[in-house]
C-alpha cells in the first residue's frame, strides 16, 4: 500500500520556507539573468560577434591601453557592438527598470492592480510636452521638462479625476486615464496638425510610435540621471509603500504622512516616464505588466517587489529590443510589439479583477 506524503500542519511551515527561500533568490537570479541577456543582446544583429569577443571589448573599455587583450575583430564589428549595440541595449535597460518602478510604486500607492503610466496617461501627456519641445526645436533638456511637466499634469489629472468618485477603485482610475488620455491624444493630433508636414512630421510620428533605434551616447546619459535618482528614492521608500498599500487610515495611525508621500510618489513616477518618453518615445503596457510578472516571483512586500521589478522589467524591454530588431529585415517598432503582448494580458488581469474579486476600495 502507497503511502501518501504528509500535507498536515506539521509540512506546513517547511512549504512556507521554501518559498520565502524562492523569493529571497529570486532578486539575484534576476540580476544575474541581466547580466547574460545583456551580453547576448550584444552580440546579435546583422554582424553577429562571438561572446568572447564581446566580452573583450567590454574589458578594454575599462583597462588601460597597455593592459587591453589583443584585438582580432575587425573596426565594423567593434563599430557595431560599442558605438552601437551598447547604447541602445544600456538605454532599454534603463527604459524598462524605470517603467516596472514606476508601474509597481503607482500600483502600490493607488492600491490598485490595474494601474500602469500608460492607462493613467502619464506617458500621453509626457509625449505631449515632448512633442511640443521638438516642434519648437528645444535643446534636450528642454525636451525633458516638457515630457516631465506633460507627465506630472496628466498623472495628477487621472488621480484627481479618480478621487472625485465615491469608490475610486480600479474601475474608476480606468475611467480617469481614459479620458486624459483621450484629452492629451486630441492634442497629439493639433501638434502633428501645426508640423511641418517634411521636416518636423515624420520625426514626430516616429518617435510616438517608440524605438530605441537611435540610442547614443548623449540619450543614454539624460536618461541615466532621472531613472537611476528617481528609482534610487522609491527603493527607499519601498517600506513606506507597503504601509500606504493597507489604506489612509492604516498608514496614518501607524504614523505615515499620507499626503506627502503620494505627492513625492506622483513626481517620483512622472519624472522616470518623462526620462523615458524623451529619449525613445511611448513604450506602452510595459509599466502594467511588468509588476505582475514581479509579484509572481516574489509576493507583494515592496522591499523585494520594487528591486524585482526594476530588473524584470529591464529584462522584459531588452527582450523586446532584441527582437524588434532581429524578427524582420527592417526594424519593428519595440512600442507595437510591447502594445500586441501588453493588451491581452490587460484583458487577463481585468477578467481576473472581476472574477475573484479584488479590492476596489
Amino acid at each position: 500500500m502507497t503511502t501518501l506524503p504528509d500535507c498536515g500542519a506539521d509540512a506546513m511551515p517547511l512549504r512556507l520556507a521554501r518559498i520565502r527561500t524562492g523569493e529571497r533568490l529570486a532578486v539575484p537570479a534576476l540580476l544575474l539573468l541581466l547580466l547574460l541577456a545583456v551580453l547576448g543582446s550584444l552580440c546579435i544583429g546583422i554582424y553577429p560577434v562571438p561572446l568572447t569577443d564581446v566580452g573583450k571589448m567590454l574589458l578594454g573599455l575599462s583597462l588601460p591601453e597597455s593592459l587591453r587583450p589583443a584585438t582580432h575583430w575587425s573596426a565594423a564589428e567593434q563599430a557595431a557592438v560599442l558605438v552601437i549595440r551598447l547604447p541602445r541595449v544600456l538605454m532599454a535597460v534603463l527604459a524598462g527598470a524605470g517603467l516596472g518602478l514606476a508601474g509597481t510604486s503607482l500600483q502600490g500607492m493607488m492600491r490598485n492592480p490595474l494601474v500602469g503610466p500608460d492607462l493613467v496617461g502619464a506617458s500621453s501627456g509626457a509625449a505631449c510636452g515632448g512633442m511640443l519641445a521638438i516642434l519648437l526645436d528645444w535643446p534636450s533638456w528642454g525636451l525633458l521638462a516638457g515630457a516631465f511637466a506633460g507627465g506630472f499634469i496628466a498623472l495628477l489629472a487621472a488621480w484627481l479625476l479618480s478621487r472625485l468618485s465615491r469608490g475610486g477603485g480600479a474601475l474608476q482610475m480606468i475611467l480617469a486615464g481614459i479620458v486624459v488620455s483621450a484629452l492629451f491624444s486630441a492634442l497629439h493630433g493639433m501638434i502633428q496638425y501645426c508640423a511641418d508636414p517634411e521636416s518636423k512630421l515624420p520625426s514626430l510620428v516616429y518617435w510616438l510610435i517608440g524605438s530605441f533605434a537611435g540610442a547614443t551616447a548623449a540619450k543614454v546619459n539624460v536618461l541615466a540621471l532621472p531613472v537611476l535618482a528617481g528609482g534610487a528614492v522609491l527603493l527607499l521608500l519601498r517600506w513606506r509603500l507597503n504601509l500606504l498599500s493597507l489604506g489612509d487610515l492604516d498608514a496614518e495611525a501607524l504614523g505615515l504622512r499620507t499626503s506627502g508621500l503620494r505627492w513625492l510618489i506622483v513626481a517620483l513616477v512622472a519624472l522616470i516616464v518623462a526620462a523615458q518618453v524623451a529619449v525613445s518615445g511611448i513604450v506602452g503596457w510595459a509599466g502594467l505588466i511588468v509588476p505582475h510578472f514581479a509579484r509572481m516571483l516574489v509576493g507583494p512586500d515592496h522591499r523585494r517587489l520594487l528591486p524585482a521589478a526594476g530588473l524584470t522589467g529591464a529584462i522584459f524591454l531588452l527582450a523586446m529590443d532584441d527582437i524588434s530588431r532581429t524578427l524582420l529585415p527592417q526594424e519593428v517598432p519595440i512600442g507595437i510589439l510591447t502594445a500586441g503582448i501588453g493588451t491581452p494580458v490587460f484583458a487577463y488581469l481585468y477578467w481576473r479583477s472581476q472574477a475573484r474579486g479584488w479590492s476596489h476600495d
